[in-house]
């Protein structure tokens, strides 16, 4: 990790971070942002792609080192701010949400990111999670999705199946997973992906969107555990079998899929369903055209996840324009900003009372 800069910020809204004209960030490539520490994964884990796209990401987006934050918490994926040459705060289980949070109110003109794992993220750190989400913090959440806990050595997590053997379900899983995106979605996340470490070219491109967007940023990652969950996403991950298992989501064109795209995805009144574009009943005019501005719209796709008979939406979700926190903050300060103040009156406030 670099040196800490003790520059005062007097940046008054996340924005600036997009708008700086960073001219000490020209011409960086991704091993600009690659440590000196070893990176120490298992070998064929699903990270080593993640950690890759996104030092290519940052590296491609004009802005100093100096100018991002990696803030993790607990598990594989929070190894790194240690593998990144950035800012880095490796914190405790489930708080990275609330440390950036804290970062992020302090310093409104970086780039936060928030390396985290499904069990990190959605089960000791979910609270925080959920409120992020509904407050619109200008974060950008990377949850690293392997159904599994890998740290701890092979225990469930919140996203592992029902059925599945593990060290902590030995006679299998019987509670129901959350399905992240829906989480995210419903919690008031303005910006929500999915994407997929084997999946490297449009992975690097999410993440490009998630820095642009203002306000909570959520990216899932699915990433394959060799050692404790091996396979369990291959179906939509394996090139051999994702054009059928996958759809991928994009603003203003139809939802097809398939080896030959010759399929889609129709409303059946309320709901969606796969139709074929090759069975003389219907054309590519009944096909749903995504819109990423839609809220209802990216409610409905989430939830295919959980429909066995639905492809496996990857891509954007949502990404809507909304005032972030910092903003609605600044704006109620400026309201009621009295340079006159008195601070013993403010304090007394107008429930107060002496006892003689």
């Amino acid at each position: 990790m670099i040196d800490i800069d003790n520059t005062p910020n007097t940046a008054l809204y996340p924005e600036i971070v997009t708008k700086m004209n960073h001219t000490s960030g020209e011409n960086l490539e991704a091993k600009d942002f690659k440590s000196a520490t070893a990176v120490r994964w298992c070998p064929g884990c699903g990270n080593f792609s993640i950690l890759a796209q996104l030092q290519k990401a940052l590296s491609e987006m004009g802005i100093p080192r100096e100018k991002f934050a990696i803030v993790s918490g607990i598990g594989c994926s929070s190894r790194f701010p240690y593998y990144m040459n950035t800012y880095g705060f490796h914190t405790i289980h489930g708080r990275a949400i609330a440390m950036a949070t804290g970062l992020r109110m302090a310093r409104p003109d970086l780039s936060i990111w928030v390396p985290t794992g499904d069990g990190d993220c959605l089960s000791i750190g979910g609270n925080h999670f959920i409120h992020a989400c509904r407050r619109n913090m200008n974060l950008n959440i990377l949850m690293f999705n392997n159904e599994i806990y890998s740290l701890t050595k092979g225990q469930q997590s919140p996203t592992s199946r029902v059925g599945q053997k593990t060290k902590s379900s030995p006679l299998g899983v019987i509670d129901d997973p959350f399905e992240p995106a829906t989480l995210a979605l419903g919690a008031g996340a303005t910006f929500v992906a999915r994407g997929m470490d084997a999946d490297p070219k449009n992975l690097k491109e999410l993440f490009k969107a998630a820095h642009s967007h203002l306000g909570t940023s959520f990216v899932e990652v699915y990433t394959n555990c060799v050692i404790f969950n091996d396979g369990a996403l291959k179906s939509f991950t394996d090139k051999e079998t994702r054009k059928e298992h996958t759809i991928w989501l994009e603003h203003g064109k139809p939802l097809l899929f398939g080896e030959n795209m010759d399929k889609g995805i129709k409303m059946d009144g309320a709901r969606p369903r796969v139709v074929s574009l090759n069975d003389g009943k219907h054309s590519i005019d009944d096909v749903l055209v995504h819109n990423n501005e839609d809220s209802y719209m990216a409610f409905l796709l989430a939830n295919m996840s959980y429909d066995p008979t639905m492809p496996r939406p990857m891509g954007i979700f949502l990404d809507l324009k909304l005032d972030t926190y910092i903003q609605r903050s600044e704006k109620q300060l400026a309201m009621y900003y009295d340079p006159h103040a008195d601070l013993h009156t403010l304090l007394k406030g107008e429930d107060s009372w002496e006892v003689n």
